[in-house]
């Protein structure tokens, strides 16, 4: 069993973290199941490729965590 990132981890990370460990702990999963999320798309915001290794966005990731405001839907006038 993994520990959970802090928030001020979390608010320290660079743009890009890896799947394992940093978004797995973040989210309290085992590693396998970590992986097995992203290999089946079930995870709530994207995972990008790059070579051999999966990383997500910090901003999806804190977003996700509710620790940034959610900017995506267009802004009601």
């Amino acid at each position: 069993m993994t520990t959970p990132l802090t928030i001020a981890e979390l608010y320290a990370l660079p743009a890009l973290v890896p799947l394992w460990p940093t978004v797995g702990e973040a989210l309290g999963l085992a590693e396998s199941t970590t992986y097995q999320l992203a290999a089946e798309n079930r995870l709530p915001f994207e995972v990008v490729r790059l070579g051999r290794r999966r990383k997500v966005r910090t901003v999806d990731l804190q977003r996700y965590l509710g620790l940034m405001p959610d900017t995506t839907e267009a802004a009601q006038p």
